[in-house]
């Protein structure tokens, strides 16, 4: 994916015709695949993003904004994850533990969401309190969905690890139990 694929020759005879598509190849290259947007944790990250964003405008525009920072800090958050997984940074930046960092950002967006929800639903009577508050709570369940694949694949990584420790620790007891056997025998 990274870096963008090379462009093939020009056709000389089209050299004077403007290309299909209209789209710059330099901005194509920034673009996430079409394979992970359509991939599960592709729409995660959409509709997280989109969610925040839309949430943000609607504090924006309510009476008084006491809770404008959240939604604004998680849209630039699914934004960032979205652009480091579709170009595989997590891959690129081996030192960092990217299935937890996205694992926190998740647990705390969907708890963070959750009560400022609850609060903006509760207290405040203006129109755009009450739909940040419904789009919060849609916002709530779409991170919690996140965080809980995110939670299943670590769990899944994390007991494969520990059956092959067991199978080592087994074989290697096995090992020295049979070759202090073969001195005992001889």
């Amino acid at each position: 994916m990274w870096p963008p694929d090379a462009e093939p020759e020009p056709d000389p005879e089209s050299a004077d015709r403007p290309r299909s598509g209209g789209t710059v190849p330099g901005l194509r290259a920034l673009l996430p695949a079409r394979a992970f947007l359509c991939s599960l944790k592709g729409r995660l990250l959409l509709a997280e993003s989109g969610l925040s964003f839309i949430t943000f405008i609607c504090y924006v525009v309510s009476s008084a904004s006491a809770f404008l920072t959240v939604p604004l800090l998680e849209f630039l958050l699914a934004v960032y994850f979205l652009f480091a997984d579709a170009m595989q940074l997590n891959d690129k930046w081996q030192g960092l533990c990217w299935p937890m960092m996205d694992f926190l950002r998740c647990v705390t967006a969907a708890l963070i969401y959750f009560v400022i929800s609850i609060t903006a639903v509760a207290k405040y009577s203006d129109g755009a309190y009450k739909a940040a508050g419904v789009f919060g709570f849609f916002a709530t369940i779409v991170f919690a969905i996140d965080f809980y694949l995110i939670f299943n694949e670590v769990a899944k990584f994390l007991k494969q690890g520990d059956s092959a420790n067991e199978t080592t620790a087994h074989e290697t007891a096995g090992d020295h139990s049979s070759s202090s056997s073969d001195s005992d025998s001889e």
